[in-house]
């Protein structure tokens, strides 16, 4: 089989064309909107956070409770069946001592370390949970099957998010 190349070749232009005005370019200033719908099962899941909740939903055949809720079972590939409150409770399945911060700079000296970790949570099958920080610790008293608990927002800041959680601590 023959094989053609539909590219065409390109004018490669140099910073002096540029600065010279020889080739066309446009600046301006973008004002993107966009509009994010988030489904049943997540939209669910959010207005149940801001009350102050967790929620799962439940496949009969399989029997799992998944978390972060969803509409279907990636398993069984069937539609789930029910929502089930879980509990604010979990153990730490995996965490890290993150020493850079969200916009990727360092953490400074003398600064707390960020506390990322997966929480399974009570009530949701085994290896169901929410990746959230860790708080109220020391990094070095973190330990994998650890208990903790939510520590929500007060209930008039909270928006329908997984930030109305603050951060999960030990009990």
């Amino acid at each position: 089989m023959e094989h053609t190349n539909f590219i065409r070749g390109g004018t490669a232009l140099s910073a002096k064309d540029v600065e010279q005005n020889k080739a066309f370019s446009v600046e301006d200033e973008l004002a993107c909107r966009y509009a994010w719908d988030t489904g049943v099962g997540v939209g669910r899941y959010l207005e149940e956070l801001k009350e102050g909740n967790i929620i799962g939903k439940k496949c009969r055949k399989c029997h799992r409770i998944m978390l972060p809720a969803r509409l279907f079972c990636e398993l069984c590939f069937r539609p789930t069946d029910e929502w089930v409150y879980v509990k604010d409770t979990g153990v730490v399945n995996t965490f890290s001592i993150c020493q850079v911060n969200w916009d990727a700079s360092r953490v400074e000296p003398g600064e707390k370390p960020h506390l990322p970790a997966v929480i399974e949570i009570d009530g949701a099958s085994k290896g169901m949970g929410i990746l959230h920080r860790l708080g109220e610790v020391d990094p070095k008293d973190i330990k994998i099957g650890m208990k903790v608990k939510a520590v929500w927002k007060p209930k008039r800041q909270r928006i329908g998010s997984i930030t109305d959680i603050n951060y999960f601590k030990p009990y």
